[in-house]
């Protein structure tokens, strides 16, 4: 008989609520050792509070929680204090505990191993430098369950990526919170989903959590359908945000792929010898120009001969390493600050509005009201007015925050209104610095379909690989040498060309050239199959006859009284409505796939 070791930690009946806000009731669950989970739940739900229960800095109203003997717990909390350190090896070091002695290699291994300026003052150092010192003081110690909240915050791309190895490699369990989809992704096993004072568990990787959560809403639709009741409308927004996402994504990724394609091809003509023969529609169409910018610090040269020209529409990432220049690049494009050498040119009729991460274009005495509206109570948005309440709704606040201070709102909630103010002015060019910082994933979601509905152009800098992919159409490298690159197409493409750049020796260069001679040879005769032709014309037209089919079920399951009339017809209705539901989404993705593979086949011939 196999022994099964049993939970190094067990949570049972736990309920915490601050005055009449009940933030969780009953949760339950356990914790075993070497589980990853992510704990997910949009920005106020109670995650960092639960967090902090598990940690034991805050007591529950109720439930007991059993940790096994000797179990070792660390918490990394989202804004850790650092007063009383003076460098942030002592921040690192005070991880250990007393008795440790002569443990001060470890610390050594954790500061080179996250490259920390070690003898930096905590005060004097970046969000970066500050949020890697507070991961390895959580690591030192070895400790048998890390709580990590919100860990990728102020990291750049390789940091992050370092994180996700020693994650994967450590021993004991981790709970981590944060709104980096692809870090989730990548280190996640179980999931724990905190939503209205429920907590909900899954064993699987957050990369099944779009379908699980649609899983559990329409049960919850259901259920509330058969007990008569009426849909909270926080349900009934989240459902409606959760079904109709796969449906917009797909054209919203196919209008991505064009663009990028788009992109590609004028990158290949500001980089032609015919440079001066310009084109007269894409010099109509310029919104910057750059050429041979250079800007250097001191002795540092941050940004050297970059030449580049954005035209209407583009949508660009900047991305590299804290500390390599990106900001800068984005002043140095936007003339905030002028080049050392070279010239930044500006197209005319450009309305700028700009998103700055420090947040500092918001007044705390404010209310969120006054920030959007001084006079009245509409807002002119995107060519029409809307209430102001309604408008803060569609940024996830409550009709109730409207005449809230600013200074009482969270750090994603500012972020949030930041860009509700930012997206309500008039604009043909958005200039995001760091957006996703702090936001939850239903504000990215938000924040997504509203850049990549954005007519205009775009440049952003930011550290959400995700993000970067679903947004973008090319992107600005900036490794930290001065040498800045722009590739067209996604971070995961960036990515992919970067490894091949640096892995290949001269022999696979030229056995890579050969193999990629022979398949673009051989790409050039390569067309879809008959069937797949075939399914590229007839999914669409079943995909509207199930959609029409599901429109009528939903009609019959909208009667209040069909469940008490007729509970054999409704549950046929519903078994039904479920089988056509998997129905369309197989057929979208099935249909997906094969246009992507044509779209590919017709790039190449």
């Amino acid at each position: 008989m196999n022994y099964v070791e049993p939970p190094i930690m067990t949570v049972k009946g736990v309920r915490l609520a601050f005055g009449t806000n009940k933030l969780f009731t009953d949760v339950e669950f356990n914790i075993n050792r070497g589980d990853k989970i992510s704990l997910i739940g949009r920005n106020g739900s109670g995650k960092s509070t639960l967090l902090k229960v598990i940690s034991g800095v805050l007591e529950p109203d109720d439930g007991e929680i059993f940790i096994q003997p000797h179990t070792k717990i660390s918490y990394m909390p989202q804004e850790p204090d650092f007063s009383g350190f003076k460098s942030l090896r002592e921040v690192v070091l005070s991880g250990l505990e007393k008795t440790d002695d002569n443990l001060d290699y470890k610390a050594d291994i954790l500061i080179q191993a996250l490259e920390i300026r070690e003898n930096q003052a905590p005060n004097e150092s970046s969000g970066g430098e500050r949020k890697k010192a507070a991961l390895a003081k959580a690591l030192i110690g070895e400790p048998d369950i890390l709580l990590l909240d919100e860990p990728t915050n102020h990291l750049d791309m390789p940091t992050i990526e370092k994180l996700e190895h020693v994650i994967a490699d450590f021993k004991g369990a981790v709970i981590v919170i944060s709104h980096d989809r692809m870090f989730l992704s990548n280190v996640s096993q179980a999931m724990f989903w905190l939503d209205r004072g429920i907590l909900r568990s899954c064993r699987k990787s957050f990369k099944f959590f779009e379908d699980w959560q649609e899983q559990v809403i329409n049960q919850e639709i259901i259920e509330q359908k058969n007990l008569n009741k009426k849909l909270e409308e926080e349900t009934e927004w989240l459902h409606k945000g959760v079904t109709a996402r796969r449906r917009r994504n797909m054209g919203r990724l196919r209008r991505l792929q064009q663009l990028r394609q788009e992109r590609k091809e004028q990158l290949k003509r500001v980089g032609s010898i015919k440079l001066e023969v310009e084109d007269a529609d894409l010099r109509s169409k310029m919104v910057i120009e750059a050429k041979n910018v250079t800007k250097s610090y001191g002795n540092r040269t941050l940004v050297k001969d970059f030449f580049t020209r954005v035209i209407k529409g583009n949508k660009i990432g900047i991305v590299g390493p804290n500390g390599a220049g990106k900001t800068t690049l984005l002043k140095l494009l936007t003339k905030r600050i002028e080049p050392d050498s070279g010239f930044v040119r500006i197209g005319k009729n450009l309305e700028e509005a700009y998103f700055d991460q420090n947040r500092d274009t918001l007044d705390p005495k404010k209310t969120l009201w006054q920030t959007l509206c001084d006079k009245g109570d509409h807002i002119f948005v995107r060519g029409k007015y809307r209430h102001v309440v309604a408008y803060l709704k569609d940024f996830l606040f409550k009709p109730d925050q409207a005449k809230m201070p600013v200074a009482a709102l969270s750090g994603g909630e500012k972020n949030r209104l930041m860009l509700a103010v930012a997206l309500a002015k008039k604009s043909n060019f958005l200039v995001l610095d760091e957006p996703t910082n702090d936001l939850d994933m239903d504000t990215l979601d938000l924040l997504q379909e509203v850049l990549s509905d954005y007519d205009g152009t775009i440049i952003l800098v930011s550290h959400d690989r995700d993000f970067l992919d679903r947004v973008v159409t090319s992107v600005i490298y900036m490794p930290g040498d001065g040498t800045v690159t722009e590739y067209a197409g996604s971070y995961s493409d960036l990515l992919a060309k970067l490894k091949n750049k640096n892995d290949g020796n001269k022999e696979n260069k030229k056995s890579a050239t050969k193999e990629a001679k022979t398949a673009n040879a051989s790409a050039k005769t390569v067309k879809l199959s008959y069937n797949q032709q075939r399914l590229l014309d007839v999914l669409p037209a079943e995909i509207e006859k199930l959609s029409a089919e599901l429109n009528t079920i939903k009609e019959e399951l909208a009667d209040p009284n069909l469940y008490t009339d007729n509970p054999e017809k409704f549950n046929e209705l519903t078994f039904r409505y479920d089988e056509i539901t998997t129905q369309i989404e197989q057929k979208e993705d099935q249909w997906l796939e094969i246009q992507t593979l044509k779209e590919q086949i017709d790039a190449t011939n």
